[in-house]
């Protein structure tokens, strides 16, 4: 039976996001021990675990399939055979080893009792300690184990068979295997920065090394691993998924200096009216060539003719094949293309990333994420790649607009606010820096450790930085971008 679980398997679990987890063990509730949680502690804090029942957890996975349009439905087919039987193999092997510990406890406690009775001469002591020993014993035997324990390693079990969990060393990331999906997509749909760079096996750019784990080629690569690097346990990630529990040594970007520049040639999918002044574009990149960037860049987008602009993102790094772009009408030149011709499925070059307007990862405490009008675009970036990577104790979003502008990205922020019961929204209508200092001052406790994200005109941002310094909120807490 398992005693000692993961966080991102725990949190699996008991259908909650990973940062629910995390509040309950800052709150004391749960306790880890060097990152697991053990199984009862789980069970005293959720203790209607269900197979059936995943709550939070499909709700998230559900804004992120959103987040990331799918091109087919690998993602959600069960795990190829071959995985799949070796996925029930591994299982196997692990109740055949819990039946032989169970096996050999028994045989353990048969000469325990042998050797008390020829050790002890005392009659009385011996036969206390013998009966004492036999009714133990025989109450472990009666005592059926918990419904709530059985249920979690029914579904411990089952979801043991449908994914795979992936620890990257060094830096303690982990992500699920899902389905038939490669090692490398699974972790950049989980919000990792990965190295990659063709994603098709030709580059060589995703190498790893599994440490412990076994893994399943899903396709053949152009690139030759060296037999040293064979000997070593070194795979592409973009060709492999996981069979076991992985736990995987790779590099990874950890600041947007270390983001390659990168020029792609990508094509205008669609282009879709948001109302009479906006668009939004959408470029998607060959499958060869996805953009990597951090939640918050912009990129540079020149059409054939030349005509260029730069852009903050507007969706989310963990699909760095489909990028979305707000167009502004009359902001430059490439703007007015977009509204006077006809653009679907031209090609467009694209070249970045650009900016340090990110996401603080590794602060676990509230994420407060402040937009006035079209700022929302690299916040709404910025949001689904801290839901991706969901490791903030909360998210709040205060977006302010004109009364004639509108809030055009509603339904997404309403969507967000019923499905994540640690996000808020909060619209707004010409807020200024006091009406935002007010709302802050009410809506968290301790401001002071929050990490803010703001973004629009630099005529807003001004006064807004300042109330916040005045607030006692720290200079390196608070990122902006003027836009």
């Amino acid at each position: 039976m398992i005693n000692l679980l993961s966080l991102s398997r725990a949190a699996r679990l008991a259908g909650v996001s990973r940062g629910t987890l995390q509040a309950r063990i800052r709150q004391g509730e749960i306790e880890t021990f060097e990152g697991e949680v053990r199984v009862q502690d789980l069970l005293r804090v959720y203790p209607n675990v269900s197979l059936e029942h995943t709550g939070l957890l499909d709700q998230v996975q559900q804004i992120r399939d959103n987040a990331v349009p799918r091109d087919n439905d690998q993602d959600h087919q069960l795990p190829s055979p071959e995985v799949l039987l070796s996925r029930l193999r591994a299982l196997s092997d692990a109740l055949s080893a819990q039946v032989s510990r169970a096996d050999g406890l028994q045989q353990l406690i048969a000469d325990l009792r042998s050797q008390l009775t020829h050790a002890i001469p005392e009659r009385d002591t011996r036969e206390r300690l013998l009966g004492w020993l036999d009714a133990q014993c025989a109450a472990l035997a009666e005592a059926p184990e918990s419904e709530a324990r059985r249920q979690l390693f029914a579904k411990d079990n089952f979801l043991r068979l449908m994914a795979a969990s992936v620890k990257v060393i060094p830096s303690g990331h982990e992500f699920f295997v899902e389905g038939s999906e490669s090692i490398l997509d699974a972790a950049v749909r989980a919000g990792l920065r990965m190295n990659y760079g063709c994603a098709n096996g030709n580059c060589g750019s995703c190498k790893a090394r599994v440490v412990s784990g076994e893994v399943w080629k899903l396709r053949n690569h152009d690139y030759v691993l060296s037999a040293r690097e064979q000997q070593l346990g070194y795979l592409l990630a973009c060709c492999h998924t996981a069979v076991t529990d992985l736990v995987l040594e790779a590099a990874e970007a950890h600041s947007s200096a270390d983001l390659p520049h990168q020029e792609i040639r990508a094509q205008i999918r669609k282009v879709e009216h948001q109302n009479a002044d906006l668009m939004l574009l959408q470029v998607q990149a060959p499958r060869t060539q996805t953009l990597r960037f951090m939640a918050g860049q912009s990129a540079r987008l020149q059409l054939e003719d030349s005509t260029k602009t730069e852009l903050p993102i507007a969706s989310c790094p963990c699909n760095g094949r489909t990028l979305h772009f707000y167009i502004r009408r009359g902001r430059d030149a490439f703007s007015d293309a977009v509204f006077s011709r006809t653009l679907s499925r031209a090609p467009v070059l694209v070249s970045g990333p650009q900016g340090d307007f990110v996401l603080r990862e590794a602060d676990p405490g509230p994420a407060v994420f402040i937009a006035f009008g079209d700022g929302i675009a690299p916040i709404k970036s910025l949001i689904e790649h801290a839901v991706s990577i969901d490791t903030a104790a909360s998210l709040h979003l205060y977006w302010s607009t004109s009364g004639t502008e509108g809030f055009y990205l509603e339904g997404w922020c309403r969507a967000l606010k019923d499905a994540l019961d640690h996000f808020a929204f909060t619209p707004l209508v010409n807020a200024t820096a006091e009406d935002l200092l007010a709302l802050l001052r009410a809506d968290l406790p301790e401001p002071n450790t929050a990490s803010y994200y703001l973004a629009g005109s630099a005529e807003e941002l001004a006064p807004l930085a300042d109330r916040l310094s005045n607030l006692g909120i720290a200079d390196e807490s608070v990122a902006s971008l003027s836009v």
